[in-house]
């Protein structure tokens, strides 16, 4: 019986010890997870501004295509998210919508909706947030800056080569959004191991933890000696069969934008 005891508490002490060791490479993951997305956020610091001009393709589930052109302004914020503004200028049914975002750190973001046809701004309530934006397979709350506060519960999943890039490895993490409004349970990217970290790919989870959408970057440039960007981007819907790419045909930094530039009042008369 002693002995049968003895071997009892060995036991024990090995499974506290298991665990004990399983609680610290958790803990440990969870921070190196937290230093790659800091290090990413951190080094694309400091761009001030910049516009662009894309062309957006839609592809339902048949492959029928419908292409849109539209222009972007973004402007860094200090000590808050960053302001997006985009402008639509064709096709003839969509020319003029424009949709302006504040990103914060904490709690929702701002956005609101310019629609010609009705001449009116509507805003994006939290509730919306996850909706189509413009009848595309981005929601609005995919169009804001990837603030490092939006997230929470970052996990180290492991490291291997990248989806898009297989000369390069890219470091694997999981990240669960903050606010309770947002259409997904969590996501999964893929960083580069590059002091830029740049974003590979992000797999997208609904709330009933099913993959909703996957979406890849390609085809990254280099600005102002620093600051990387994808020229394509393409959001595929597992669950629809649509798709929707985005090429960036030009960027511009340092423009000299300002706060007035990204004005809720004045959204119906963007040109």
């Amino acid at each position: 019986m002693k002995k049968i005891l003895q071997n009892y508490k060995i036991y024990i002490f090995l499974i506290f010890i298991l665990i004990f060791n399983n609680s610290v490479n958790a803990i440990e993951e969870d921070e190196k997870a937290l230093k790659i997305s800091t290090d990413a956020y951190n080094y694309d610091k400091g761009f001030g501004d910049f516009i662009s001009k894309q062309t957006m393709t839609l592809r339902n589930k048949q492959g029928e295509e419908t292409v849109r052109l539209f222009r972007g302004k973004t402007l860094e914020v200090s000590n808050d998210g960053d302001k997006t503004l985009f402008i639509f200028d064709s096709p003839k049914d969509v020319k003029g919508t424009a949709t302006l975002t504040f990103t914060h750190k904490v709690g929702p973001d701002d956005q609101w909706l310019y629609l010609p046809a009705l001449k009116r701004v509507k805003r994006i309530t939290s509730e919306n947030r996850s909706g189509s934006f413009v009848g595309s397979e981005f929601a609005y709350e995919d169009l804001g800056s990837q603030e490092l506060e939006k997230y929470s519960n970052r996990t180290y999943v492991k490291k291997e080569p990248c989806p898009e890039k297989e000369d390069l490895s890219c470091h694997v993490i999981t990240r669960v959004p903050v606010e309770k409004s947002s259409g997904y349970s969590y996501q999964i990217l893929w960083l580069d191991t590059t002091p830029a970290h740049r974003i590979w790919k992000i797999e997208y989870y609904d709330r009933k933890n099913s993959l909703l959408k996957t979406l890849t970057f390609g085809n990254y440039k280099i600005y102002l000696d620093k600051f990387w960007r994808p020229s394509s981007y393409k959001m595929i819907n597992h669950q629809t069969g649509k798709s929707t790419d985005l090429l960036v045909e030009e960027i511009k930094f340092k423009i000299g934008l300002s706060d007035r530039d990204f004005n809720q009042k004045s959204l119906s008369r963007v040109r």
